[in-house]
């Protein structure tokens, strides 16, 4: 979680624990960075860069240094040559390496075709036009023209803790409502604080798509739209019960809605539904693939012409409100109504879904094509605060509530085709959801105030148990992707820190030989928290390797061999994430996850919370409790070594 602090309006910002590091030149590669035995050696760090921000009054609080952040950088061809050997060579076997080093060298030399593809990329990254290089390209490749179903594979959620004071949906879903109107208001007004990066601003374009906007299903490549967040037209919500769509105004003759005025609106709603079957759920197509839902959407417009305009209202709404009718109360049972749902009762296209079951419990659902988690994080974070610790304005009482008109049902004709198409969706969804297996682990035992104790990295801490749990399970260390945030950079979205290091493999092949001394593996496992912290600081700079490789391999032409590096077995395999990691951390959440991202892998969101750490695991049942326990026993294994090195305590 991104805390939000207080900027001055002009200041130097020293990239000095950001700093990307210089690599030794080409005529060294067969010495040192491409030599295997050297695969892991320290590079020179280069001098520190300074960066300076000015305050853009145009942008309000905001967006005020959005014109002023850095451009994302290219790395060199070396530099991302050097850091790709190193992150593959504990991952393959010696000759595998060896091939790959000699392919590697050919590409970026002179004969080779990296150099007039890095011309290229850094042709692009110069035109003034592209504020980012990589923007549009991962945009499109990651989530816009991806085909199978946005749930379970890109969705992700939250789980909120509980409000002791709310234990019903309308008053439960009324204060949600008002909270997250209040953060809207905070973007619609431009008085939303930058989040920052260890003093340094982020960029905040991708909250623009955080209310009144909609993903949108369409031929080869889907696209986003955005609704005016201030026409009256927009000011509303949509609320869904029993697969029945509702327009609820959250403003009204120009005054928003108190949460009591709106308990009262969502009461009438669950009446409202709850005296009629289940609709047919509409909802269901927009969880399918996304090639049948540009098939399904066709039929639905074709259906009858108001249901375009029906559409219309869904997709320009501020958000969703679900309310379930469902009563999970595990910690794996939310995590199962957030994540997916039933299949029916949503509409998997909005960005921003806040759901409330029939027992007050809460969560969040987004979708994640145009904004990544930290954004939405700091959405819900806020609004679970701003109700536990009665932060937020709820307005007037209910006896000052104003007579309002019941909430409209909007009320979509099905023709023949639609219903079989929803029907198809249905029958998809229930099978796609039984391939996943999810488990959540809350472990109590410790969290970052006890690690950072160990004097280590909270989040390498946890890394490295990540590898620890898959080695004792597998034998081997996994091929690992933690997402790194590039958001110091305008239009940053992710990069890529691969885990799985050299130093890793050495710190877990000793930790269980009882012929290795304590000391030893101290040093072996703190050996392994330094280069995860090294390299997740160089990806957070834009200094990974995969979003370079990703941009030259865009820019090879389509009549074009793909250069050998690309089809190199080496490349795919230390590219297909065995591990899929994220972290987002809230004290007000109980649950985050998704979904893995690969048949053979398992998807790992973790919260690193003070006194408590907590992982989601998701696979297509290669054991996920197994894997969830495996890490607990692996955090608990390296804290008692770590306990081993710290001073008694003095006795009583």
């Amino acid at each position: 979680m991104i805390h939000v602090r207080y900027s001055p309006r002009v200041y130097s910002a020293t990239l000095s624990k950001m700093t990307v590091h210089s690599v030794y030149p080409i005529r060294s590669f067969g010495s040192v960075s491409m030599n295997p035995a050297a695969a892991g050696t320290a590079t020179v760090s280069s001098k520190p860069k300074e960066h300076t921000y000015v305050e853009d009054p145009k942008g309000g609080k905001m967006l005020r240094y959005q014109e002023s952040l850095p451009r994302l950088p290219v790395p060199t061809l070396h530099q991302t040559a050097e850091r790709y050997l190193k992150s593959v060579r504990p991952l393959v076997t010696q000759d595998q390496f060896n091939n790959t080093v000699k392919i590697v060298q050919k590409f970026i030399s002179n004969e080779g075709e990296g150099p007039s593809l890095q011309k290229k990329l850094l042709a692009k990254a110069a035109d003034p036009n592209a504020k980012n290089w990589v923007y549009d390209w991962w945009n499109d490749a990651a989530y816009l023209t991806y085909r199978d179903p946005v749930v379970p594979y890109v969705s992700y959620f939250y789980g909120h803790k509980d409000d002791s004071k709310r234990t019903n949906p309308a008053s439960r879903g009324a204060a949600i409502t008002t909270a997250a109107l209040e953060f809207k208001k905070l973007i619609d007004t431009k008085e939303l604080e930058p989040e920052y990066l260890k003093n340094k601003p982020m960029c905040m374009d991708s909250y623009k798509w955080m209310f009144n906007a909609s993903r949108v299903a369409a031929p080869e490549k889907d696209y986003p739209v955005k609704f005016s967040s201030l026409a009256p037209e927009n000011m509303n919500i949509i609320v869904i019960r029993k697969n029945r769509f509702y327009l609820l105004p959250h403003e009204v003759d120009g005054v928003q809605l108190s949460t009591a005025e709106l308990e009262i609106q969502i009461q009438k709603i669950i009446k409202i539904a709850d005296a009629k079957p289940a609709a047919l759920p509409v909802g269901a197509i927009t969880s399918a693939n996304r090639d049948k839902g540009v098939e399904y959407r066709k039929h639905l417009l074709a259906a009858d012409p108001i249901n375009s305009d029906l559409l219309s209202k869904i997709e320009s709404a501020s958000f969703v409100l679900a309310l379930d009718d469902a009563t999970p109360s595990s910690y794996t049972e939310r995590a199962h109504q957030f994540w997916h749902g039933d299949g029916a009762n949503r509409w998997y296209d909005k960005p921003c879904q806040f759901i409330v079951c029939e027992n007050g419990v809460s969560g969040f659902m987004g979708e994640h094509s145009m904004m990544d988690g930290t954004p939405t994080c700091s959405l819900n974070d806020y609004v679970c605060d701003v109700i536990i610790n009665n932060k937020v304005d709820h307005g007037p009482p209910a006896a000052s509530a104003r007579q309002l008109l019941d909430p409209v049902e909007l009320k979509f004709v099905f023709s023949d085709t639609l219903k079989a198409d929803i029907k198809e969706a249905q029958d998809d969804f229930a099978a796609v959801i039984a391939l996943h297996e999810l488990d959540v682990n809350p472990f109590k035992t410790f969290g970052k105030n006890t690690i950072k104790k160990f004097k280590a990295s909270p989040d390498a801490f946890v890394q490295m148990s990540f590898q620890l749990a898959y080695y004792r399970l597998y034998g081997k260390i996994p091929v690992t992707y933690e997402s790194a945030t590039t958001r110091q950079y305008q239009l940053g979205r992710t990069e890529v820190c691969r885990s799985a290091s050299s130093e890793a493999l050495a710190y877990v092949r000793a930790f269980d030989d009882p012929t290795v001394e304590n000391a030893k593996k101290i040093a072996l496992l703190r050996a392994a928290l330094a280069a995860h912290t090294k390299y997740i600081s160089d990806a957070t700079a834009g200094y990974g390797c995969d979003r370079h490789l990703f941009g030259l391999k865009n820019l090879v032409e389509t009549n074009v061999p793909l250069p050998e590096i690309f089809t190199d077995k080496t490349y795919g395999y230390s590219s297909t994430w065995i591990l899929s990691t994220s972290q987002l951390s809230s004290e007000y959440f109980n649950a985050y996850g998704w979904s893995q991202v690969t048949d053979e892998g398992y998807g790992i969101a973790y919260m690193i919370n003070g006194n408590s750490l907590q992982f989601n695991v998701v696979s297509k049942h290669k054991n996920s409790p197994g894997m969830a326990t495996a890490i607990g026993k692996a955090l608990t294994d390296m804290a008692d070594l770590f306990e081993t090195e710290l001073p008694l305590k003095a006795k009583l």
